[in-house]
C-alpha cells in the first residue's frame, strides 16, 4: 500500500472466546465430538425462550411501526420506561434524555471507547472482558490498562492496585466494573463498589458499569447497582437483553448516563456518543417496543429467580468438584453464569500433556501448541483429549493461566459428568511428564 493503512490499535483487537472455534471446528473435522462450553450463550446451550415473552414479541410483529426507524436513541416510551423504573430505586434520577439505546452492548461498548479522547484511558479489571479490553486498548492504541481481580479473595478488586495505578497513571480518565463480572461470575459487594466510587471522585473520573448480567444473580446474593452508590460522580451503566430473555440476536443494549450536569467535560462527551449514533440513524426496533411488557410482566421475575436456581445449582456442582483438585484455585461464582479456574504457580509446565487417542488429532494438536500460552495449550489438549471446549485466561487479557467454563447446562448429571471430567482432566494433566 502507498500508505500504512492499519489502526495503530488493531494488535488489541482479539477475541479468543470465538477465536477458539476455529481449533475446535478443526477437530470436529476429525472425528471429535466438541461441547462448546466458550461462549456465553444461552440459546446455542438449548434455553428456550418462555412461551409467554414469544408471544408478546408475536403481537408486535403485526404492527407495521416495528419494522421500521426507530428515534436515534431509541423509542422514547421504552426510554421513559426505564427511567421510571430507576425513578422507583435509590440512587441519582435520570429521564428518558439520559438513555441511549444501542445495536447490543458490543455496540455501545465500541462506542463508548472510540469516542474517547485518544490519550484518555479507562483501567478495567483482569481478567477482562475482551469486548473491553480490546476496544479500549484499541482506542489507545497500547495495550489496556488494568487492576487486578484477587482470586484468592474470591476474585474481588485489588483496591490497592486499582488506586496505585490510578494515582501513577494520569491519562486514566476512567474506571470500568463489570458487576456480575465475566468471565468471575463475582457479585462486587456493595462496600467495594463504594471504596471504587471514592477513588473516582477523589481523582475526578468518570465509571463506567457493566451490569449486563444485573438480573442473573444467584439466590443468596445480592447484587447493588452502581448507581445506589454513586453519589455525584459521573457514570454510564450498560444494560442488554441478550443474556435474560435471553435474545442474544436481538442485538438490544442500551446506556443510562448518570450525573452529566455534575461536569461540562463529561457532559460534553456524552454528547459526542448522541451524535455518533444520530450517524447510524437508530437501533433494533422490535425489542425495545417489547422491553417494557416483558419487563413488566409479574412472569420475568419467575423465569429470572428459575435461571438464577439454575446457574447457582451448576456453580455449587463445580465448586464443590474442583476445591480439592490440587494445583488450581476455583472461586466460587455468585453471579452470571461463568467459573474461571486458576493454575497456581509453578503447577502448570510447557510439557504436559493429555492422551489423545486419535493420532490424527494428536498430531494436529502438537504441531499448534508450541510458542502459545500455557494455559491456552491445556485447553488445546482438554478439547482434543475430551471435546470439551473451555476458553483460556490469557484470552482475557489475564496474566493468570487458567480458563474459564459456562455454567448453562441445565441436566444436572450431564453438567455433572462433564465437570469430574474436566477436574480429572486437570489431574492427568498436571502429573504428565
Amino acid at each position: 500500500m502507498r500508505n500504512d493503512i492499519v489502526h495503530g490499535g488493531a494488535e488489541e483487537l482479539t477475541y479468543e472466546i470465538r477465536e477458539i472455534v476455529e481449533v475446535g471446528e478443526a477437530l470436529e473435522g476429525m472425528g471429535v465430538s466438541v461441547r462448546w462450553e466458550n461462549i456465553g450463550d444461552p440459546v446455542a446451550k438449548g434455553h428456550e425462550v418462555p412461551g409467554w415473552i414469544k408471544e408478546r414479541v408475536n403481537i408486535a410483529v403485526v404492527d407495521d411501526e416495528n419494522f421500521g426507524y426507530s428515534p436515534t436513541k431509541g423509542l422514547l416510551k421504552t426510554r421513559e420506561f426505564l427511567a421510571r423504573l430507576r425513578a422507583e430505586e435509590e440512587g441519582p434520577a435520570i429521564t428518558a434524555e439520559d438513555i441511549l439505546f444501542f445495536n447490543g452492548l458490543g455496540d455501545a461498548i465500541s462506542k463508548v471507547y472510540t469516542y474517547l479522547r485518544g490519550t484518555a484511558r479507562v483501567i478495567g479489571p483482569t481478567p477482562a472482558y475482551p469486548t473491553h479490553s480490546s476496544a479500549e486498548g484499541a482506542h489507545a492504541g497500547d495495550r489496556h490498562i488494568a487492576y487486578d481481580l484477587n482470586p484468592h479473595r474470591n476474585w474481588l478488586p485489588d483496591l490497592e492496585d486499582l488506586r496505585n495505578k490510578v494515582r501513577y497513571n494520569p491519562s486514566v480518565s476512567g474506571i470500568l466494573i463489570i458487576n456480575p463480572g465475566n468471565p468471575t461470575g463475582t457479585v462486587c459487594p456493595e462496600r467495594v463498589l463504594r471504596e471504587i466510587v471514592k477513588i473516582a471522585k477523589e481523582f475526578d473520573l468518570f465509571l463506567i458499569a457493566d451490569e449486563i448480567y444485573a438480573n442473573i444473580v444467584h439466590e443468596d446474593k445480592k447484587m447493588v447497582p452502581l448507581r445506589q452508590v454513586l453519589g455525584s460522580v459521573p457514570a454510564i451503566v450498560m444494560r442488554g437483553l441478550s443474556k435474560e430473555i435471553p435474545w442474544p440476536g436481538a442485538r438490544c443494549g442500551w446506556i443510562e448516563v448518570y450525573n452529566k450536569e455534575r461536569d461540562p467535560v463529561f457532559a460534553r462527551y456524552v454528547k459526542t456518543l448522541h451524535d455518533a449514533k444520530a450517524l447510524e440513524v437508530c437501533s433494533t426496533t422490535l425489542p425495545q417496543a417489547v422491553l417494557p411488557d416483558i419487563f413488566s410482566d409479574e412472569r420475568y421475575r419467575l423465569h429470572l429467580r428459575e435461571k438464577a436456581r439454575l446457574y447457582g445449582r451448576n456453580a455449587e456442582i463445580a465448586w464443590r468438584a474442583l476445591r480439592n483438585v490440587h494445583g488450581i484455585l476455583a472461586p466460587k461464582p455468585e453471579g452470571a453464569f461463568y467459573l474461571s479456574v486458576v493454575f497456581e504457580d509453578g503447577a502448570i509446565k510447557e510439557d504436559q500433556k493429555l492422551d489423545i487417542k486419535n493420532k490424527k488429532v494428536k498430531e494436529y494438536i502438537e504441531g499448534i501448541v508450541h510458542g502459545i500460552p500455557a494455559d491456552k495449550r491445556f485447553v488445546y489438549y482438554l478439547m482434543a483429549a475430551t471435546g470439551i471446549c473451555v476458553v483460556p485466561l490469557s484470552g482475557f487479557h489475564s496474566p493468570l493461566s487458567g480458563f474459564r467454563i459456562t455454567l448453562l447446562e441445565s441436566d444436572k448429571e450431564t453438567f455433572t459428568a462433564m465437570i469430574r471430567e474436566i477436574a480429572d482432566a486437570i489431574t492427568a494433566y498436571l502429573n504428565s511428564k
